[in-house]
């Protein structure tokens, strides 16, 4: 049963042929990408969100050294949250104006920082069907050139199966690959918009109690 299964891999290696190699090697990098950002904004905003929750209570009560000691800790460091709070705490002799517009500076900055690596998978989901797309082609071109070369008496199903083999795993490898890429690239884009809000919404409480400190 094993030996039968790596005969079936080693054909389907051989039908899709350069084409399908490189998008097996597209594929594993597009998952480590989107494992990458998977455990990246598991991380960035889950404790981000967990700082928000903690620091709305003391920033109410105006105990703004209470929430500049959480920002500070080593488990919210680098955070976009702790980012933008410390920096508008830092700035709370500025205008409400001024405020704002550091708080949409910070706020650009940290998701594009998210965002940083979702232009791979966007592109990884636009070209792969056109890289399966390539590979159909040369397989149908191998077909008829099989084709072409038989005999009349010879010609019939077995003479393009090895072609029409070669153009359909492509194809479908192309797909295999975009597939997962742009809705991991949809999701994670998706995502960090949502946060943008809760960061907006965070500076926006932090802005309104610094003025009426």
């Amino acid at each position: 049963m094993e030996l039968s299964n790596m005969t079936n891999l080693r054909e389907i290696f051989s039908a899709g042929g350069p084409v399908l190699i490189l998008l097996i090697l597209l594929s594993i990098y597009s998952l480590s990408v989107i494992f990458e950002r998977w455990v990246k904004f598991r991380r960035s905003i889950g404790i981000s969100r967990k700082l928000i929750a903690y620091c709305r209570h003391p920033l109410r009560s105006y105990n703004f050294p209470k929430v500049e000691d959480a920002c500070r800790k080593d488990i919210t460091n680098d955070t976009p949250a702790s980012n933008l709070i410390l920096r508008l705490l830092q700035e709370r002799s500025r205008s409400k104006a001024e405020q704002k517009e550091i708080a949409a500076s910070v706020i650009d900055w940290e998701v594009t920082r998210l965002q940083s690596r979702l232009t791979v998978l966007g592109t990884l989901g636009s070209i792969t069907p056109f890289i399966g797309l390539f590979g159909t082609v040369i397989g149908v071109m191998h077909a008829f050139k099989d084709l072409a070369s038989s005999s009349a008496a010879a010609a019939g199903a077995s003479v393009v199966a090895a072609g029409i083999a070669e153009a359909l795993i492509n194809t479908a490898a192309g797909l295999f690959v975009a597939i997962p890429a742009v809705i991991a690239y949809n999701y994670f884009l998706s995502k960090t918009n949502y946060f943008a809000k809760e960061l907006e919404n965070i500076a926006d409480e932090i802005i309104f109690n610094q003025v009426q400190e």
